[in-house]
């Protein structure tokens, strides 16, 4: 599966829109983790944490946009975004999108 946050695929022509893709999660860390992040956030510094988690979680939603695509006998996904929104403390959202298409 081809994935590009463009409308076009080098080399190729997009021969059918097929429509939009979406896959999205609500991740959260444990309790400890969000004591670490809170001393960490009065001295500074990364959160690794929830860097990690944010990263599960777009690795999470890339992966279902890609099962719908192929569901829908796509040949790849243009235009690929991302949204991310707090949930509450220690908990986001992160949602992909993006439009599946067939190529020639």
């Amino acid at each position: 599966m081809i994935i590009v946050n463009v409308d076009f695929v080098t080399g190729k022509k997009i021969t059918e829109v097929l429509g939009i893709v979406k896959g999205n999660t609500i991740q959260a860390k444990h309790i400890g983790k969000d004591i670490s992040a809170g001393l960490k956030h009065i001295i500074g510094g990364e959160i690794k944490a929830y860097t990690q988690m944010l990263s599960e979680a777009r690795d999470i939603a890339i992966d279902r946009i890609i099962k719908q695509a192929e569901k829908m006998n796509a040949d790849a996904i243009i235009n690929i975004r991302f949204s991310t929104s707090a949930i509450m403390g220690g908990a986001a959202e992160i949602l992909a999108y993006g439009t599946a298409v067939k190529l020639k």
